[in-house]
């Protein structure tokens, strides 16, 4: 056995054992560096990493493999902010009551009719005999433009206002059969000038001309009844009065308290508490005026009074506001601010006036 069996000689490569000598060069060192190509450099995997399929740690995802290899960028679109929730609407403002009518107007229109009443009654009684006849000229004039534009009805003005206003003069002259010898002739007078147009719709046109002629200018005569007696102004101003106190009453205490409807299919304003408080400040005024204004009137009588004229009244008011609701109107005229029409003013007072003129008679006597 000779000394290279046991060993290379210095610088010379080795091989197998049945392997030659490796040589030794450039060629060698070229194979070398392939089989040493450094390994790739693996990030340490965090605490709470995954494993690929082969059990190995795996890189974190945001970090790249290789040190030569770009990141692929994810870029995460930000996440829209909640909304915040729009903040509570502040609760509405308590509406306040309204009366629906210009009150200022209502007010100083009332006052300067007052004004004129009080003036011609006391002044000279025919002075006022005149302001109740114009009341019911404008008033059938009212009735009867509202009739023809709303109904197509065509009751005959001229009869009806020449009719009316001597109504009215004959109740004062000649008492309760002055007014009805009227009162039929004008009903003939409707009757005969509507002959002078074609027949068509002459059955509904006399007809409302007939019942205006009762409604406005034959119920108003009852005023100018009173009128005749020895205290006539007193008795006039009383009515008038009470009228007014009844309506004011009814207002006030249904404005401010009004909850249960008295009759909403025919006037929706109108409340239960309304018509007490008009009955009970008809019956205060009636027992005052009673006392102090009728000759040997006593004051239970102006309780009584009172009643009667609060019940008139409503149901006067009823009753107009039945006429417009089918007529589609909310006010007869506008020729009084804040108050509507004539019409609109008499209503009360035309069916109020033949039961005070009663109840007059019967307490104290007609004259």
């Amino acid at each position: 056995m000779n000394d290279s069996s046991w060993g290379a000689p210095a610088g010379s490569g080795r091989g197998g054992p049945d392997q030659g000598p490796v040589p030794a060069g450039p060629a060698c060192d070229r194979q070398q560096a392939a089989q040493t190509r450094p390994m790739p450099i693996v990030p340490d995997v965090p605490a709470g990493g995954f494993q690929d399929d082969h059990g190995r740690g795996a890189a974190h995802q945001s970090g790249p493999l290789f040190r030569d290899e770009t990141p692929h960028e994810h870029p995460q679109e930000p996440m829209p902010s909640p909304t915040p929730p729009p903040p509570p609407a502040p609760p509405a403002p308590r509406q306040k009551k309204s009366a629906g009518r210009n009150l200022g107007a209502a007010i100083g229109v009332g006052v300067g009719l007052g004004a004129v009443i009080i003036a011609s009654l006391y002044v000279w009684a025919p002075a006022f005999i005149g302001v109740i006849a114009v009341a019911v000229v404008v008033g059938l004039w009212e009735l009867t433009s509202r009739l023809q534009e709303r109904k197509g009805i065509k009751a005959p003005l001229v009869p009806l206002a020449v009719g009316g206003a001597a109504m009215v003069v004959a109740g004062y002259v000649r008492g309760p059969e002055g007014a009805w010898v009227a009162m039929a002739l004008t009903a003939l007078a409707v009757l005969v000038w509507r002959m002078t147009e074609p027949p068509e719709g002459y059955l509904k046109d006399v007809t409302a001309g007939v019942f205006a002629a009762f409604y406005v200018p034959f119920l108003a005569t009852f005023v100018a009844l009173m009128l005749t007696a020895d205290d006539g102004p007193e008795r006039v101003l009383t009515f008038l009065v009470l009228t007014v106190v009844s309506d004011t009453g009814a207002y006030a205490i249904g404005w401010r308290f009004g909850k249960h409807k008295l009759a909403p299919r025919i006037s929706p304003g109108k409340t239960r508490e309304g018509l007490f408080g008009a009955v009970t400040f008809a019956m205060a005024a009636g027992a005052l005026c009673m006392q102090f204004m009728i000759d040997d009137g006593v004051w239970w009588q102006g309780l009584l009074l009172g009643l009667a004229v609060a019940t008139s009244a409503t149901l006067g008011d009823l009753g107009e506001s039945m006429i417009k609701r089918d007529l589609g109107i909310k006010d007869m005229g506008t020729l009084l601010p804040g108050h509507g029409g004539i019409m609109d003013r008499l209503d009360s007072l035309l069916p109020t006036a033949p039961v005070v003129w009663l109840l007059f008679v019967i307490f104290v006597g007609s004259t």
